[in-house]
């Protein structure tokens, strides 16, 4: 009995994951109402290209320069999640992006302006699932991505 995923198999289960995932982040920003911070929102951006790359995969999934690919995406969604973790706990400083400490305020309408703006701060943490963080819940799925496409890529030839 073989419990792991073909390659065909396993680009249909990225593409739903990744469509899961990017409208769970939109439930819990629209619906639940909690404001996304900007590492939020990068983290996002890797979700999109995997549903457009997984699909491509699914379609032509003899070709290992996609699962490539795939390994790409998710080692940049590792990354980012990794950094946006760190920055919650503390490890890393967060950049000037994450805070609204590089507005440079001249006149009044302006600074009423900012306040409609408000950036989240990257290291609060508003909402968590099991008592974890989602960038944590991000960094731990996208590095077992990682890890079984590669397995995938060593051990599956087609």
């Amino acid at each position: 009995m073989n419990i792991f995923l073909n390659k065909k198999q396993f680009y249909l289960f990225i593409l739903f994951y990744s469509i899961f995932a990017i409208f769970f982040a939109l439930y819990v920003e629209y619906i639940l109402l909690y404001k996304a911070c900007t590492l939020c929102i990068y983290q996002r951006i890797p979700y999109v290209v995997a549903i457009f790359i997984s699909f491509i995969g699914y379609n032509y999934y003899k070709n290992d320069k996609i699962l490539i690919l795939i390994v790409i995406i998710f080692s940049i969604s590792t990354l980012i999640s990794g950094y946006h973790y760190g920055i919650e706990n503390n490890i890393f400083k967060e950049f000037s992006g994450c805070n609204n400490s590089t507005i440079e305020i001249i006149d009044k309408s302006e600074l009423l302006k900012s306040f409609s703006n408000n950036i989240l701060s990257c290291k609060d943490v508003n909402f968590k699932l099991f008592g974890i963080s989602l960038a944590g819940i991000n960094l731990l799925l996208s590095l077992l991505i990682v890890i079984y496409s590669l397995r995938t890529l060593v051990y599956e030839k087609n």
